[in-house]
């Protein structure tokens, strides 16, 4: 089934009176299941695409579909509606909100979502165990090493069962031990749920890591590789 399709999606910004040109015709379609990262330098346009791919911006010519959504057509309501339902988000800031503990980050979006306090509960819990995490639940962010944090925020992108990830530069706050560790996690989760992952990195371990590699120069795609 197919996750995302961008056909010659376009991104134009305005800067200091001139424009960039973010993406120029980017055509690429993620299935479900895939374990893909799309990387290039910085400015290339893959956290461009990533934040297209995740309703977080509007594209400036083409089409963007996401869950067979077509998201150019949509108002931000509905934008919000898939965003909340469909697609879960990492950062490499890991973004968890300081104030709650790591229980109340996770079960945050089936909150957002209207789930019954009981299958909330249920959920954080099976998800705090998926990601390594049991006994931490009433931590507080800053209590917790960086490689912690970030498998909050997995977890938190996790419960609500998405068919997409998305995860800009995952790795970027994390030493090279941890960061295998994160990946290591995330690929069993992806073979375990059948998530769609696609990361936008610079990170070579990364890259390593993908079963499926996009390269991404000045906004168009240079290279398309699957794995075997």
């Amino acid at each position: 089934m197919t996750v995302i399709k961008a056909e010659n999606v376009v991104k134009d910004y305005g800067l200091n009176g001139q424009t960039v040109h973010a993406l120029r015709g980017i055509n690429l379609e993620f299935r479900t299941g895939e374990f893909a990262a799309i990387a290039g330098p910085s400015g290339s346009g893959k956290s461009t695409f990533l934040h297209l791919a995740g309703c977080l911006d509007n594209l400036t010519k083409g089409t963007m579909l996401v869950g067979g959504e077509d998201t150019g057509k949509m108002n931000r309501r509905e934008l919000a509606i898939l965003r909340r339902q469909k697609i879960g988000f990492i950062f490499q800031a890991y973004n968890l909100i300081p104030v709650l503990s790591v229980e109340e980050n996770i079960s945050f979006p089936l909150t957002l979502l209207g789930m019954p306090p009981k299958e909330i509960k249920e959920r954080t819990a099976g998800i705090l165990q998926d990601v390594g995490l049991e006994g931490m639940a009433k931590r507080r962010p800053k209590e917790m090493s960086g490689g912690q944090q970030q498998r909050v925020a997995i977890a938190r992108a996790l419960v609500k069962k998405p068919a997409l990830i998305l995860a800009d530069e995952p790795t970027a706050n994390l030493d090279s031990a941890i960061g295998r560790e994160i990946l290591e996690l995330m690929l069993a989760l992806n073979k375990s749920a059948e998530t769609t992952f696609i990361f936008s990195t610079h990170d070579e371990m990364v890259m390593d890591y993908a079963r499926r590699l996009v390269r991404i120069r000045d906004g168009q795609v240079e290279s398309d590789e699957v794995k075997t």
